[in-house]
């Protein structure tokens, strides 16, 4: 059924689109603060090197992986509260403990004041964060899909994966910012202040979410007594686990790929003697480009379809997984930018599209529950690991072909999903699950629209 649209629609649409646009970039400020952070400073302050000048680089990115290990449990925590309590709680919650998490890290002492005791504290607060990330993603995703016609909803739930872009250019610009300390500040303490500054994105973004209402499916669905809201992590792997593993593969090519580009970019550079300064540049330049064409691409998957422009992402990443670095290997601040600029477009096709797409695969009732299950499981695989094996690859090797290769098959697993998975149909511009609901029963055994 097709929504009219008034103008207090449009008004409602604008409201929530700028709230989970606002909301995720200061929370994914916070996550990717310590991902930036850990390939340029994070090592040399918190973990000995052992003489190896990766070694320490690689512990800091094991505390990266942590953080994603930690993202599924947050996810079916939150998702649980979001399910049953409503999507606002949950955001709330996934706010304050990544601001706080965040804002800890800052004070920290450093390995050569407090020895073991130091890197301990700072992989417990990456936990933290990780399963605040692991609960934001969807919550910040249904505040749009749940209130917005069927017809936009790519378009606009687009706009949700801005605000994590955009969260990324926040933080490296605060990084690089914080290194124009002279001398030896910025290693001293100059990189903590872009984890302090997280107190002032916090009280932001606790007033914009306190004012922020209740998604219209929740509320329609919070009216009835179904025992999927009683328990939604078992109902959903009741009723759509061909969904979750659908999800699962979706995320392999975008998440492992985006960390490489994101992270491990960062320590190829150093070792094939690129600057800090232009690295985190073409980083936010690829960033700021990744952000735009999100829209486009959601947009696009409102008129040819998800699975579509899905694809053309992940034939994209298979394709520049190795020019990536042949470019990188020049040296040449301009091969480098067309190196993070064109990577980013093909992981754009993807990320821009997931939100409408995701939503789409499940109920209301386990939506939330279902979406973090299929975002977050992923990530720690895929998103969590790839930054600590290609730095791993690379000290092994010395080259970058073995990282290209990991690229790659992450990028033909996605392929595989989207090509194979035939029982996952196109859902771009119908109803969702729970929208077709109330006009009629739904067939649990049926594949999912």
């Amino acid at each position: 059924m097709t929504r009219t649209c008034t103008t207090e629609d449009a008004s409602t649409t604008r409201r929530v689109v700028i709230a989970s646009v606002a909301g995720n970039m200061m929370e994914w400020y916070d996550f990717f603060l310590y991902t930036t952070a850990a390939a340029l400073v994070l090592g040399t302050v918190f973990f000995p090197s052992g003489g190896h000048p990766l070694l320490g680089t690689i512990a800091a990115l094991a505390g990266h992986a942590v953080g994603f290990a930690a993202r599924p449990v947050g996810g079916l925590i939150f998702g649980h509260i979001g399910d049953r309590r409503g999507r606002k709680a949950a955001l709330m919650g996934t706010l304050s403990l990544m601001g706080a998490a965040t804002f800890c890290m800052g004070l920290l002492p450093s390995y050569s004041t407090a020895g073991l005791l130091s890197p301990v504290l700072l992989v417990l607060l990456r936990l933290l964060q990780g399963a605040a990330a692991g609960g934001e993603w969807g919550g910040g995703v249904l505040i749009i899909t749940e209130n917005v016609p069927a017809e936009r909803r790519g378009f606009l739930a687009s706009f949700s994966s801005c605000g994590m872009g955009l969260g990324f250019v926040l933080s490296a610009l605060a990084l690089w910012l914080a290194q124009q300390v002279s001398g030896d500040g910025f290693l001293a303490w100059g990189w903590r202040l872009p984890f302090l500054a997280s107190a002032v994105i916090f009280v932001v973004g606790l007033y914009i979410r306190r004012n922020l209402g209740e998604t219209d499916s929740f509320e329609a669905e919070s009216t009835k007594d179904e025992k999927a809201a009683r328990s939604p992590l078992r109902e959903v792997l009741r009723r759509h686990p061909r969904q979750i593993l659908f999800a699962m593969a979706l995320r392999f090519a975008d998440s492992g790929a985006s960390y490489i580009f994101m992270s491990f970019s960062l320590v190829y550079g150093a070792y094939v003697g690129i600057s800090s300064t232009v690295l985190l540049w073409a980083g936010i330049t690829g960033m700021l480009v990744d952000s735009a064409m999100m829209v486009v691409f959601g947009r696009l998957s409102d008129k040819v379809g998800r699975r579509p422009v899905y694809l053309g992402g992940a034939i994209g990443m298979l394709l520049w997984a190795a020019p990536f670095f042949l470019l990188m290997d020049t040296g040449r601040p301009a091969a480098v930018w067309v190196a993070f600029v064109v990577g980013h477009i093909a992981i754009a096709a993807m990320i821009g599209v997931q939100p409408s797409y995701f939503s789409e695969l499940f109920s209301t009732s386990t939506r939330y529950s279902g979406m973090a299950l299929g975002h977050e499981l992923s990530s720690a695989i895929a998103g969590g690991l790839s930054p600590v094996v290609a730095t791993a690859l690379l000290a092994a090797t010395g080259h970058f072909l073995p990282v290209a290769l990991l690229t790659m098959g992450m990028a033909l697993v996605t392929l595989v999903a989207l090509v194979f998975f035939a029982h996952v149909p196109e859902s771009a511009g119908i109803a969702t699950v729970q929208e077709d609901d109330r006009s009629r029963k739904e067939d649990v055994s049926a594949p999912v629209a």
